[in-house]
């Protein structure tokens, strides 16, 4: 999944639970969960298996839905504001909610191959539903879609 949909849920725990001891431990989880909906994204392991190193392509994707991810949880934290308190916990649980995949950065970017995340990549590879562009982007868009109507009706 991409990360603006892990973002959205994230800000969506921590918008509907206030006990951070709860909410940051929850949006991690989250991630693996929303893993296994059916969803599309570019193909960084595989590309990297084929090229040494993801594609143009999908660097470019993976850049503009990283800015998108935290322009958004940004601004869903900001929303918060003057409760810093709860500004900081959706600001954690969209970190929590992304660092399973944050945790990769380095082995597609920056070369780094250790055992430790090469098992991590293979275990969340295991957890991936992967699907068709169209079907795979809709399932995001409507997460998305579907957080925010959410968040809406507090």
């Amino acid at each position: 999944m991409l990360e603006t949909p892990h973002v959205f849920i994230g800000a969506a725990i921590a918008s509907k639970i206030p006990d951070p001891f709860i909410a940051v431990p929850l949006a991690f989880a989250s991630h693996f969960l929303f893993e296994m909906i059916p969803h599309w994204n570019p193909h960084l392991n595989s590309e990297t298996q084929k090229y040494g190193r993801p594609t143009r392509r999908s660097t470019a994707i993976t850049a503009v839905d990283s800015t998108l991810a935290l322009v958004s949880g940004s601004f869903i934290a900001y929303q918060a504001l003057p409760n810093t308190g709860q500004a900081l916990l959706i600001l954690a649980c969209c970190f929590a909610a992304v660092l399973p995949d944050v945790l990769e950065g380095p082995y597609f970017f920056l070369k780094l191959r250790t055992k430790w995340i090469k098992k991590w990549i293979a275990f969340q590879k295991s957890l991936q539903n992967d699907t068709t562009p169209f079907w795979g982007l809709l399932t995001q868009a409507a997460t998305v879609l579907a957080v925010i109507f959410w968040l809406r009706n507090q």
